[in-house]
């Protein structure tokens, strides 16, 4: 899939993380996110995982864990939009996703990432060619399939921005 999303196609804050992709075919975009991902992971020490860098402010781990659920949340979307589902999804609280993540590994946080992320790209690569524009509802939004494709990947760029200037700097 190299068509990116149309502004039609999503609204709000949405756009910020679409922007963030670059060209190219998405799952080849997620791909290679998914061997960067796996590679800080196992590059990391647990105190490098548990470092927060301000008060108030998640961990590495908490960061990790957080692309994850939040990629679960929009690939739980994507696939009810796709099959064509008009049901209206809600929101969701980051905060409430956040409790176990301080806690694990940087192994166990790899295995679930990399477990989420090939998820995705299965889902994804069994999409026929008319699922990727049809639009639902989520968080009062309206969004497609192919967008909210691209809110996962965009959203990953932009926590790893995050994590390569405040984590490891």
């Amino acid at each position: 899939m190299n068509q990116r999303p149309l502004v039609e196609e999503y609204a709000g804050d949405f756009g910020e993380y679409i922007r963030l992709v670059p060209e190219g075919n998405i799952i080849d975009i997620l791909l290679a996110q998914e061997k960067q991902m796996t590679e800080l992971l196992a590059s990391l020490s647990e105190s490098q995982g548990a470092y927060r860098y301000a008060e108030g402010k998640w961990t590495l781990k908490e960061v990790v864990g957080h692309i994850t659920d939040g990629e679960r949340i929009m690939t739980y979307r994507l696939l009810r939009f796709a099959r064509g589902d008009q049901t209206s999804l809600p929101g969701y609280d980051q905060e409430v996703f956040m409790p176990p993540f301080g806690s694990w590994t940087t192994a166990q946080l790899a295995e679930d990432y990399r477990a989420v992320r090939q998820s995705t790209i299965t889902l994804l690569r069994g999409l026929p060619a008319e699922a990727w524009s049809r639009k639902g509802t989520a968080n009062n939004v309206s969004i497609t399939a192919r967008a909210l494709a691209y809110v996962i990947a965009g959203h990953e760029l932009h926590h790893m921005g995050v994590i390569r200037n405040r984590y490891l700097s």
